[in-house]
């Protein structure tokens, strides 16, 4: 059975830009907890701030790609699984495939354990971890309107969080520092350009494949524009809770506009309001983010010992600030850090789960319909938090290790889906609301770097 094809409707008006907020601070929310917490730190406690250049063209070649995600569910009212699956029969299998093997490992969530451990002094966390999993999942399973819920979870996290690491870099970091990291924005280092002598460069293409979203999580983008009721995404409907939501129609096919002037005028005001609202949010607020962890990270622990060995540095940052300001400033500091995590984790599971649920209906959809998603993202979401359990369990329990291997894997799932969101737009909309030619040359270098990182650190590991 065929997918139903697309319906024509009217393009909705775009509301007032306040009214659009929300998407981003979810995307936000996903790139604090893994890339900006725990990874770009780690390589500047070890590295220097040099390789900051890196985040900063890593969370711009997430815009470019958040864009198109957006731009393809803007015109169709549908997720870019659906699209590609109208083209590639195949492609269900693949997307499963790639978002389940490199998120799988629960690193950021032991991360997250392993900070509020040491706010307490527990180091054996193996079992927070679990605990902490389940709650994601009772989360999840009793918040009504999905989309709200992990929307307003990262909010308040993103409030909280955010000033509080700028006001402790501020406070911390002396001038010499915010020299360093003006230097290392255009790649300037200790004594190296670019990159520095003896890094792993796993660990580098983690942390870039991580500043932002990171893997398919990009892709999700389609689902929480298209539950905001951006553009045609307004004739979508939404997750509720099985428990306690009121049901909604889902509508796994979209629906489309005619391409005449009003319709275009009305697209041209909701795609420049949308990219502000990414554009601030996500890249602006991001890479604040990124600049000013990795600066606290600097000015505080670089050079220390024990820096290398997981996650340490984290627990010697809080250490560091307790001692220069006082004890309650390490521990809340640590806090702060293991809040972020546990938020990103919690939306890493919304996003697989959606990817995961829809693709699983679109494979099978002689069999599933529109009505089995909200069962079936539920069903996912827990056996992920099996899952993540039995690795535990297994014995892979340190997060950094845990954190680069999701996230090498994750930098080669971008690789492919930055192709196959060009090739969708491009063959898929109408021209007059297709990419333009600054937009087809940031995707096409976003691919470059993606691919050739990936075969470099698949060649160094594997090959050599």
């Amino acid at each position: 059975m065929a997918l139903k094809p697309l319906e024509v409707q009217s393009l909705p008006s775009a509301p007032p830009f306040k009214k659009l907020i929300g998407p981003s601070f979810i995307f936000l929310g996903l790139g604090l907890g893994s890339g900006e917490v725990i990874l770009w730190p780690y390589l500047s406690a070890n590295y220097g701030l040099g390789i900051i250049w890196a985040a900063i063209l890593g969370v711009t070649f997430q815009f470019f790609m958040n864009m198109e995600i957006e731009r393809y569910t803007l015109v169709h009212g549908e997720s870019v699984f659906v699209g590609l699956a109208r083209k590639l029969r195949w492609i269900p299998f693949w997307f499963l495939l790639s978002t389940f093997i490199p998120w799988i490992w629960p690193g950021i969530i032991a991360s997250s354990a392993k900070l509020f451990g040491g706010a307490v002094g527990v180091s054996e966390t193996t079992n927070l971890t679990i605990m902490l999993l389940v709650l994601i999942g009772i989360i999840l399973s009793f918040g009504p309107i999905l989309y709200k819920t992990v929307e307003s979870f990262q909010k308040i996290l993103v409030a909280i969080g955010i000033p509080s690491i700028l006001a402790l870099s501020l406070v911390l970091a002396q001038k010499n520092d915010f020299v360093d990291l003006a230097k290392g924005a255009v790649g300037i280092g200790n004594g190296y350009f670019l990159f520095p002598e003896g890094i792993i460069m796993a660990s580098f293409l983690a942390a870039f494949a991580y500043a932002g979203a990171g893997g398919n999580l990009n892709l999700a983008q389609s689902f929480y524009v298209r539950e905001k009721g951006y553009g045609m995404g307004k004739y979508s409907g939404r997750i509720t809770s099985l428990f306690t939501g009121k049901k909604e129609s889902v509508s796994l096919t979209g629906t489309k506009f005619e391409m005449n002037s009003s319709n275009l005028s009305e697209f041209k005001r909701w795609w420049k309001n949308i990219n502000i609202e990414h554009f601030i949010i996500f890249w602006f607020m991001g890479t604040i983010t990124i600049l000013f962890l990795t600066l606290l990270s600097y000015s505080t622990v670089f050079g220390l010992a024990g820096n290398e060995q997981g996650i340490s540095f984290v627990l010697n940052e809080g250490r560091v600030i307790g001692e220069r300001l006082f004890p309650i400033a390490g521990t809340f500091f640590l806090i702060i850090g293991g809040l972020m995590l546990f938020g990103t984790q919690l939306t890493v599971f919304d996003a697989t789960s959606r990817i995961l649920s829809e693709n699983i209906v679109i494979a099978a959809h002689s069999k599933l319909s529109e009505v089995h998603i909200p069962k079936m993202y539920y069903f996912v979401l827990w056996f992920q938090i099996a899952a993540g359990i039995v690795v535990l369990l297994l014995g892979f329990t340190e997060p950094l290790a845990l954190l680069v291997t999701a996230a090498v894997l994750n930098a080669i799932a971008m690789f492919a889906h930055i192709g196959l969101t060009l090739f969708l737009n491009l063959t898929s909309l109408e021209k007059p609301v297709r990419p333009s030619f600054v937009r087809i040359s940031a995707m096409s270098l976003a691919l470059l770097f993606y691919g050739g990182f990936s075969l470099f650190v698949l060649y160094d590991r594997f090959l050599r």
